[in-house]
């Protein structure tokens, strides 16, 4: 559920009509609501009742430092997976004791700057990184939390772009390797065994992976008590989809009772974490921008382009995504008809829906719903376009949480050769 809505025809967010974000701040725009971003995480919260857990929001969805203030409000935890993620969530008001920083590569320095924050674990996919988390706890005279990232060779069905769970993908370890990492980590004394870590893909919308995951995994901890090695959490990722066109994922409350299940019956109280991004933020925010034109093309074919492009939003350049597209304003007795919609950017592959039924003329705005995730927090500036701006709606009220990136931000930090002498020149 979210809480974008048609008013006498006009599309809202909460009780804010989109024409007027677009009329105050132009487009193209991000816009998010937060009564959704709070739907959606206390939807989590609610659902592991009294067992103890940790929600950690995957700051790569949506790193927006309003969005984090409002979870973090919340009493959300993190999941990071670089040292600017980390800055972004101590600005935001986030607690580095409430973190989990994972990643395959983390550098020396996000590991320092981790470590002088305080944050809760680092999730290792390595050998080689247990130790450089070893040298620079040493150096720093920490003792740092980690646990080791167990790759259960488990096919997610998703696209294989956010596919993580596979032994050919490059993220954790298996088994035996795993065990040999914990062994050694249990024996340093720079280092706490903390938990264990899995992670299987994102945009899961079925529950059999999961199941088969927790299973290897909850397998894996008994191995490792056999060992001698106590784990004080299970850290179970995210990854649980969302609707953006038929997709039927399941609720918050289906999945978390699945997971649930499965530990109640083999470690009845050992909390758990959970890291969910696209789940909460995804269907909590709209790309919102204006038709430039409808051009005509061969046969029956007809382009509706708008200011927005692939630089704005990739996900159906790169994934092949599907998301809704709808008009902001509905037109009363205005024709329908079928339109690839597209964008300005200099590439076939620059558009956000094909063969979409729209009624529409020039100038009107659409909205690309299910924006919120992998949205703004991908954009990039190719073909020299600024980033858009963000716009958090409250209630009644909306506030600009990005500025529009300037023109003049685009070669900030670049700079031209030095002229040179007369001589050098051929």
């Amino acid at each position: 559920m979210d809480h974008f809505h048609y008013i006498d025809g006009h599309l809202h967010a909460e009780q804010v009509p989109l024409k007027e974000i677009a009329a105050r701040v132009g487009t193209p725009c991000y816009v998010y609501s937060r009564a959704t971003l709070e739907r959606h995480w206390r939807a989590f919260d609610r659902a592991f009742g009294e067992h103890p857990h940790r929600i950690c929001y995957s700051v790569k969805a949506n790193g927006n430092l309003a969005v984090l203030g409002v979870l973090a409000r919340l009493g959300s935890g993190f999941d990071i997976v670089s040292g600017g993620e980390l800055r972004r969530v101590l600005k935001a008001g986030g607690a580095a004791a409430n973190t989990v920083f994972s990643g395959v590569g983390k550098q020396d320095w996000e590991i320092r700057d981790a470590l002088k924050a305080g944050i809760a674990c680092f999730n290792i996919e390595s050998e080689q990184e247990l130790r450089r988390i070893s040298a620079i706890a040493e150096r720093l005279r920490r003792v740092a939390a980690v646990s080791v990232r167990l790759n259960p060779d488990v096919d997610a069905n998703t696209h294989p772009y956010i596919s993580t769970g596979l032994r050919t993908n490059k993220f954790g370890l298996g088994d035996a390797r795993a065990l040999a990492v914990y062994k050694l980590a249990r024996d340093d004394a720079n280092i706490r065994v903390s938990g264990v870590a899995c992670h299987i893909g994102s945009q899961l919308t079925e529950l059999g992976p999961y199941r088969d995951a927790l299973s290897r995994v909850l397998e894996f901890i008994d191995r490792l008590e056999a060992a001698g090695i106590r784990i004080d959490h299970l850290d179970f990722g995210g990854g649980l989809g969302v609707r953006y066109h038929a997709e039927t994922p399941p609720s918050p409350a289906e999945y978390v009772a699945a997971v649930m299940k499965q530990v109640g019956a083999r470690a009845p109280r050992l909390p758990v974490t959970i890291e969910p991004g696209r789940a909460i933020a995804g269907n909590a925010g709209i790309l919102l921008t204006r038709i430039l034109c409808l051009k005509r093309g061969v046969e029956r074919s007809h382009f509706c382009v708008v200011d927005a492009g692939m630089n704005d939003l990739i996900r159906p350049a790169l994934y092949q995504a599907r998301q809704e597209i709808i008009e902001v304003e509905r037109h009363a007795g205005a024709g329908v008809r079928c339109y690839d919609v597209v964008g300005p950017v200099c590439e076939s592959g620059d558009f956000f829906g094909k063969a979409r039924r729209l009624s529409v003329r020039e100038a009107d705005l659409l909205a690309v719903r299910t924006a919120g995730a992998y949205g703004a927090v991908m954009a990039s500036n190719y073909n020299a376009r600024p980033r858009p701006a963000e716009v958090m709606v409250d209630g009644g009220v909306f506030h600009i949480v990005r500025k529009r990136e300037t023109l003049g931000a685009l070669y900030r930090g670049e700079s031209v050769l030095p002229p040179e002498p007369p001589a050098n020149r051929p």
